[in-house]
């Protein structure tokens, strides 16, 4: 038994999420949203990812690096259950853990060369920008897929979705390669499930952008885009705990 288990990091994830409000619920529930992992020097050679690019979809291990409280809680809140309802640790995928790692499987782009060594390109990301990987496995769908598996409140939430609706002009304002993500995001309505306050203006920081928007029943309005830094402090700090 390993009393002082050490594990350090092999890479990091960059992402267009530099604060938690606004990041999907899961990996794969925003499909265009891209991040790059650049190994750290010390693991930074070819071999280690020698046939990776033979498979479509990896596992990444990470460190939830703002979420290290200094005692773990048996029970957490998830916000898909209204903020209020408590259910064991084990049997959520909060970030606010005895071990706070957290496992996403995302799909894998390409493997670039460059002066910072093979970098992956994976896309369905949930990371925050600058998040520490632990660990990369390649995804095996005969023996990851599990068909007739069950998934309680999470199954119940699996489609909740609004109607994003934002000018053409505001769009514009985001990079085009940017675009399809962040409508995604949004359309993974970014609230806590127990907030429901239509006059209510939220701001989710993304690609250098603070997105200001409000939400009526369905239908999610950007009512404005502005650089990173300039607007008010509206989004919810949300801990998942």
């Amino acid at each position: 038994m390993t009393e002082n288990l050490q594990v350090e990091a092999i890479a990091d994830i960059f992402t267009d999420f530099p604060a938690k409000f606004g990041l999907p619920r899961q990996s794969g529930r925003a499909p265009a949203l891209e991040g790059r992992i650049v190994f750290r020097e010390k693991y930074r050679n070819p071999e280690a990812v020698r046939g990776l690019e033979r498979f479509s979809h990896i596992w990444i291990l990470f460190d939830f690096s703002q979420a290290h409280p200094d005692e773990w809680s048996p029970t957490v809140r998830p916000p898909r259950l209204g903020g209020n309802t408590r259910v064991g640790v084990f049997a959520s995928r909060s970030p606010y853990r005895p071990n706070p790692i957290g496992l996403s499987c995302v799909k894998l782009e390409r493997i670039e060369q460059t002066q910072e060594g093979s970098v992956l390109i994976v896309s369905g990301v949930d990371m925050l920008n600058g998040t520490p990987v632990l660990d990369i496995k390649p995804y095996i769908p005969y023996a990851d897929c599990r068909t007739e598996a069950k998934g309680d409140y999470a199954d119940e939430h699996a489609e909740d979705s609004v109607d994003v609706v934002i000018s053409e002009n505001m769009l514009q304002i985001i990079p085009p390669d940017k675009r399809e993500a962040l409508i995604q995001c949004l359309a993974d309505d970014p609230r806590p499930q127990y907030q429901d306050d239509s006059s209510r203006v939220y701001k989710m920081r993304f690609a250098g952008w603070d997105v200001h928007f409000r939400v009526s029943g369905r239908e999610l309005q950007v009512v404005e885009i502005v650089p990173d830094g300039e607007g008010e402090e509206t989004g919810p700090e949300l801990t998942n705990i």
